[in-house]
């Protein structure tokens, strides 16, 4: 079981998207590296932004790096940003991120066109978040 967010959580995140063939097939096109912004709920446990940086290109993952400075994720041609609460809902499939980009509740900075060209691909990343056995920080015992 790995905590939400942690370095632990995107390393097995990262093993899913590279042993999915679902996912290789739908973003067999994609080029363009991702960087996913927690922001602090401190009432529930995360207390500080904390920032992941996957890199993606053609249906792999090619690399990634947790806990990287704002300036460094600030490079990815994508970034997702949202509360703590919010990612928990995506990882729990409570809530559609593309959806929840049209409606301002995961902001993104990037393209929103090509994420939504790329929907089943973007479908297929939250298939393999919810996959990973995770314990959230604010429902820790």
């Amino acid at each position: 079981m790995s905590e939400f967010p942690s370095e632990e959580w995107f390393k097995a995140y990262v093993e899913r998207i590279n042993g999915s063939p679902e996912y290789r097939e739908a973003a067999a096109t994609w080029e363009g590296d991702i960087a996913y912004v927690v922001e602090p709920e401190p009432d529930k446990g995360v207390d500080r932004e904390q920032w992941a940086w996957l890199d993606l290109w053609h249906g792999d993952c090619r690399g990634y790096k947790y806990d990287i400075t704002p300036e460094e994720g600030e490079q990815a041609k994508f970034i997702i940003r949202a509360p703590y609460s919010r990612w928990k809902e995506v990882i729990n499939k409570e809530l559609d991120p593309v959806k929840g980009m049209m409606q301002g509740k995961l902001k993104l900075k990037g393209d929103l066109p090509t994420i939504v060209r790329y929907v089943k691909a973007a479908n297929e990343l939250v298939n393999l978040a919810a996959s990973v056995p995770t314990e959230f920080v604010d429902e820790k015992a």
